[in-house]
């Protein structure tokens, strides 16, 4: 265990963060958990996925996505914004390998790329949707 001046810490805290009293750093839980962190490439590549989330236009398209396959101008139908707002924005999602596409005729039709998605979208949707605490 190793204790440093707790003036340098309370200062960096809000009020309405919740802090230890005594800054008080736990060796043997800071060696156990460090080895399992990700690496800082990890940690670009899942802010950059976790920003092709962060838009509101965005998580509609996954919204209708999560329950059904459809054309670029069904989805701008449902969302109700310009199909190049939507070729823009599916353009993101497909950079992030959150979307899917195939061809049919003249027609390209959009889904989401794999379950995980499906699971990613709906653990997010149920968690939002439970009491706060």
């Amino acid at each position: 265990m190793s204790k440093t001046s707790p003036s340098t810490s309370q200062s960096l805290h809000h009020e309405d963060t919740p802090s230890c009293d005594d800054y008080l750093v736990h060796l043997e839980q800071v060696r156990q958990v460090q080895p399992e962190i990700i690496s800082v490439n990890q940690a670009q590549q899942m802010a950059e996925f976790f920003n092709a989330l962060a838009d509101p236009n965005r998580l509609r398209l996954l919204s209708a996505l999560a329950h059904r396959e459809l054309c670029v101008c069904d989805l701008a139908a449902v969302v109700q914004v310009s199909e190049s707002a939507v070729s823009h924005q599916l353009r993101i999602l497909r950079s992030q390998r959150l979307v899917k596409y195939r061809r049919e005729g003249r027609n390209v039709y959009y889904g989401l790329a794999d379950d995980h998605i499906i699971h990613l979208y709906k653990e997010v949707l149920e968690h939002l949707q439970e009491p706060s605490w």
